[in-house]
């Protein structure tokens, strides 16, 4: 037993000050992942500092249209609020696609956005991990266990991909995430939250040292866009996704003026498709086009052996729900 110092801050100056005055805490929102890395050995931190009983201001809109989330706002109230439902469907569907009801009702927002990687390799201290232990080398490349782990974006240090699905939504919706520090307040969008391996996949984001997220936004929806979100999985429920999308899409006469696709479970970082997005924008939406932009965007992939047939996954599912997106609009391919 590894004993570990607890902490309730009364606000979040008191959290950061908490930060500041020990270096290696961690924060505790829902626990619900940070918890078992502790158990398994994975993570040690010499305090927890919870802020899940904090204030963040909970679900509101803001003067723009846009939509406020609390940084403590459990994920089942986030997917049953209905300012999430009407405004962004594609959040709340994104969601529930997550877990179980069970964690759902436990993890956090922010918790949820910086849950770390299910890699097998990572969670098992007996290997070498450099997610873990930077330097030590990455179990996974040519081990023959690489089904669930990354094609697109992956380095020589690491396979490991995000398992999370809100911030795919986040990130196909534009959403921006506010922090703050010691140093004061601060904001990024969240398709900068995240960072590809690299040489240093233990950094999992771009959050500075110490930093305190206390809300998303999600800047109001596009008129006339469709959403949907997709995920592959090996099970229905508390499965990680094998590949997931975020979709959106927006058609005028056949002509697509708007598109949004990001996708999950292929990367160390959610997977903005630009490529896809570029190609088709402003292009007639038929068949051949959208099979040519879905091409060039996979094309950058460097798959293992074992889960090359993420690609062919990721291209059905990327298809399927673009395809689906034009008939509820009036407009097939």
């Amino acid at each position: 037993m590894k004993s570990f110092a607890y902490d309730r801050p009364a606000d979040a100056a008191a959290a950061l000050a908490l930060l500041d005055a020990h270096p290696d805490a961690r924060l505790l929102g829902g626990g619900t992942n940070l918890v078992d890395l502790m158990r398994l050995g994975v993570e040690h931190p010499s305090r927890l500092v919870d802020v899940s009983r904090l204030d963040f201001g909970g679900i509101s809109i803001d003067a723009d249209g846009g939509v406020r989330i609390g940084a403590s706002v459990r994920n089942s109230d986030l997917a049953g609020d209905m300012t999430v439902r009407s405004r962004h469907p594609l959040v709340a569907e994104a969601v529930l696609a997550g877990a179980s009801g069970q964690l759902r009702n436990m993890a956090t927002v922010a918790g949820n956005l910086l849950q770390r990687t299910r890699c097998v390799f990572f969670a098992d201290v007996s290997t070498p991990c450099n997610k873990r232990h930077p330097g030590s080398g990455c179990s996974a490349r040519g081990s023959g266990a690489a089904r669930e782990l990354a094609v697109l974006g992956a380095s020589a240090s690491c396979l490991a991909t995000f398992p999370g699905d809100l911030a795919v939504a986040l990130v196909a919706l534009d959403a921006t995430v506010e922090f703050e520090t010691a140093e004061g307040s601060a904001s990024i969008p969240v398709d900068q939250l995240y960072r590809l391996p690299g040489d240093r996949p233990d950094l999992d984001t771009t959050l500075p040292p110490r930093a305190l997220i206390t809300s998303i936004t999600i800047p109001a929806a596009p008129a006339g866009m469709s959403t949907s979100y997709r995920k592959a999985r090996d099970r229905q429920s508390f499965a990680f996704g094998l590949v997931t999308v975020a979709a959106g899409l927006r058609l005028e006469d056949g002509i697509v003026t708007g598109v949004r696709i990001a996708l999950g479970g292929v990367s160390h970082r959610p997977w903005r498709a630009r490529v896809i997005e570029q190609r088709l924008v402003g292009a007639p939406f038929d068949a051949d086009t959208l099979n040519d932009a879905i091409a060039a965007e996979l094309s950058a992939a460097e798959p293992e052996p074992e889960n090359a047939f993420k690609l062919e996954l990721a291209h059905r599912l990327i298809s399927g729900a673009l395809r689906d997106l034009a008939e509820r609009q009036g407009e097939g391919a």
